[in-house]
Order: structure tokens, then sequence, then C-alpha cells
């Protein structure tokens, strides 16, 4: 972000395409997109990095292309995450405060909060996120504990983990681009910041971006994020199940699929059919649209299958006042909202970020393709609006950053260097002779001479 003009931008990586948008919100908090640039994205398969050259190059060209149109270079940048490995928890915490008559504080909350990263991870697992559900206080549920007097501070939080390798791997390319990365940011929650209305959230309301690689998802019930899950499925198997069942080459099957594929296989009443070329100048071949919608139609059905089954794992099926949002690529899909409301039963609306941008926004950049994108700026601004608040004219850590605006925290460091000082200063005395000799051991050893390996 550019202290002196307010600009955002973002970088959104996924397995068909990389994105970068820059942005500025203005007076009326709606944002004006200055620049939009994308490219391929070769080195990127459901979400993970698996070559770093290629998506480095990838980046590249789609930031260039951004700030071309934006007239404006860009360094610092907050980057989506997504992947098959991404999971989530929910855990519970809590603090007991020295007396019944103070006040709890955001300090106090803040601290709770920071204490879910020290909870213990399988080896090589790293958490993204810690979002809060709710609080009470001395045994009261559903309290907004600022300000209030009591000892007991509890919270539920929803925890996203992903995999250390993963989320190295997807810094190095940012960092090797010539980028600073500013904070990772789950996709399935930047996408709901674009599509998704205050009202649906309170009411209950399941997010579901569908990508090339991956279909993201997150399910809002009174105002909070209640659940997350990556599914490692998305439009590319529906393209690659077209080019294996009628033995063309993949960019026609990814072109077929768009102009003439449907969801809905009852849809198609008549006997038309698609002309393919051959390979290498061999006959072309003729594909009934019908047969055509049976594909995709039988792969959809496995992925809205993945989704109930997310949904009901979720524990709130049944309150989903405002059904499914559908966003992402994938959502364009010739009778997609009608199948899907077939089988689980919900309303169904296509998410369009348009309710966050200028009236001049272009036709081209309204796109649900692009509400990942346009949700990371978001994000961006908000953090970045908080942490100038606090710090003014200093550089944002993970660690600066709260999430007292967005409900999403972020991904922080631990400094045990500072804690053990912290805890060597707050050491009480032991009486009598041992306090000695501790005192003496101690003064052979320094903290500050420590050196953790990163």
């Amino acid at each position: 972000m550019n202290q002196t003009n307010n600009i955002i931008s973002a970088v959104d990586i996924g397995t068909t395409k990389i994105v970068a948008i820059i942005g500025k919100k203005e007076d009326n908090g709606k944002f004006r997109i200055l620049g939009l640039g994308k490219a391929p994205s070769k080195g990127v398969k459901r979400g993970n990095v698996l070559n770093i050259d290629e998506t480095i190059n990838s980046i590249k060209i789609a930031v260039e292309g951004a700030e071309q149109k934006a007239q404006t270079k860009i360094t610092d940048v907050f980057v989506g995450i997504a992947g098959q490995n991404i999971k989530c928890i929910r855990n519970s915490g809590y603090i007991n405060r020295p007396s019944y008559d103070q006040e709890i504080t955001q300090q106090d909350v803040d601290y709770l909060t920071q204490d879910q990263f020290r909870i213990g991870l399988e080896p090589g697992k790293e958490i993204i996120h810690v979002l809060p559900q709710s609080y009470s206080v001395d045994g009261e549920n559903g309290v907004k504990p600022v300000g209030i007097c009591g000892k007991r501070l509890e919270g539920t939080f929803h925890i996203v983990i992903g995999n250390t390798m993963n989320i190295k791997n997807l810094k190095r390319c940012i960092e090797r681009a010539g980028l600073h990365l500013k904070n990772l940011i789950l996709e399935p929650l930047a996408s709901s910041y674009a599509t998704l209305t205050e009202d649906e959230k309170e009411a209950g309301v399941v997010l579901v971006d569908i990508g090339g690689g991956t279909t993201d998802i997150a399910i809002y019930y009174e105002g909070t994020v209640c659940h997350t899950a990556v599914i490692p499925l998305g439009g590319n198997v529906i393209t690659s199940d077209i080019k294996s069942a009628y033995n063309i080459l993949e960019k026609y099957a990814e072109e077929i699929k768009i102009k003439y594929g449907s969801a809905l296989a009852e849809a198609i009443t008549n006997d038309d059919v698609v002309t393919v070329p051959g390979v290498s100048g061999r006959s072309a071949k003729e594909i009934s649209e019908k047969n055509l919608a049976n594909v995709i139609q039988a792969r959809l059905e496995e992925i809205i299958g993945s989704i109930e089954f997310q949904i009901e794992n979720s524990g709130f099926a049944d309150k989903l006042g405002a059904g499914i949002v559908l966003t992402g690529g994938g959502s364009l899909q010739k009778n997609l909202p009608q199948l899907i409301s077939f089988i689980t039963g919900h309303e169904i609306r296509i998410g369009f970020p348009v309710q966050h941008l200028n009236s001049e926004v272009q036709d081209d950049v309204n796109q649900p393709m692009f509400s990942t994108s346009i949700g990371l700026m978001m994000i961006g601004h908000e953090k970045m609006l908080k942490t100038n608040t606090e710090t003014v004219g200093s550089p944002a850590t993970n660690t600066e950053i709260s999430e007292k605006t967005t409900g999403v925290t972020d991904d922080t460091e631990i400094d045990d260097k500072s804690e053990k000082k912290k805890k060597k200063q707050k050491r009480p005395k032991v009486p009598g002779e041992r306090n000695k000799f501790i005192d003496r051991l101690s003064s052979f050893f320094d903290d500050s001479d420590t050196k953790i390996n990163e």
C-alpha cells in the first residue's frame, strides 16, 4: 500500500490463471480498479506451487500488466492462498484475569486470540488464520467482551491450517518476483468479502468459489465465519473428462465446455452437434451436445456431493437462510445454479463483486472469476488502515496487523527471544541460598545472544 495515495495491490495465484490487481478506495466507500493484469498459471496445481520458475514468470507478467494499466509501480502485495491441504479445526481457550472488578480490554481479547497460535500441530503444519467465533465471560455466552467486568474470558475459534512447505514456496515466488508479501489470506474468505452481503452472513450462507483447480467453501452464520474448506476439484477436472471422453486436445475441450457445455443434460432438447478439429490434419470429430452435457453433469455431481458433505460436516446445514452463493470462473457454467439447487434444495445466486466497485467499473472486471482478487484488495485495505492508525509511518508485519476490523487473524510467528526476555524479567526471586545459586548461574547466560534458526 502506498502511504500517500492509499493504493492497494493484490495477487491471486490460481491453478489456471494468476491475477494482479491494483485499486484505490474512494470517498464513497467503493473501490476504483486502477489496473488488472492476468497470465496463464503454469506452475500451480490445485492451489500448490509445483514449479517455482514458471510461477514467478507468470506473477511478473500479471503484475506488469496491472502496472501498465494503472501507470504505477507496486511493491507490497496481499496474496491469496488455497490448496488441497488446507484444513480447519475448532478450538477453545481461556484466560483468567486478576480481578472481577477490572474491565476486559482489547489487549485481553488479542492475547487470547494470539494464544491460539501456540496450539500443538503436526510436523510440517502451520496456522494461517485464527478466526474468533464467540466469547463468554464468567460463563455468560454470546457477549462482546471489551468493556465488561469479569475474571474468566473464554473464546471459541476457527483455525485454518496449511502445509508449511506450500506456504514457504508461495512466499518464495512472491519475493523472487520482486515483491514484498504483506499477508497471506485464505481465498474463500477473500471471495466472501467481495460477493456476500452482511444480511446473508447474518442469516446463514455458503460461499462456493469454483476455480480451475479447487472449489473453495466458506460458511457464515450470525455474521461470523463458521467453516472453511478447500475441495481439490475444479473446472480443470471437467475439461480433463471431456478430453478423455472424446480423445481431443485440451484446448478444444476447454473451448467446447465454455461455449456449448451445460451442467444439466435434461436441459438439452435438441440434437445439435459440435465439430472439433482433428489432431495434425486428421478428420474432425462431431460431439453431441447432449452427450457433452452428460459428461459435464457427472463430474459436477461429484463436486456438489463434496460441497454437501462439507455443509453437513460444518453443523450448520439447517441454518442457511440465504442458501448458496456461487462465484469463481466455474460458476458461469450454463445451468449450474439449477443443478445445485435441485441436488441441495437451497436457493442459489451468482456472486458478482459489483456491490463494492464504483459505477464506472468495466464489465470485464465485474466478473465472478475476479471475486478473489477484489476481495484480497478489500481485506488488504482494512488491514492497512488499522496498521496505519496504530503505527503511523512504520512498515507493518504480520504480528502488527490486528483483526479488529476484518475478523481475520494473520499468520504470526512468536518471537521466542522476546518471550524469554519477558519471562526472565518477571521471574520471582527464590528465597535462601538457592536463589543466590540461580542468580550466579544465570549470569553466565544471556538470552540476547541466543539466535533462533528460522
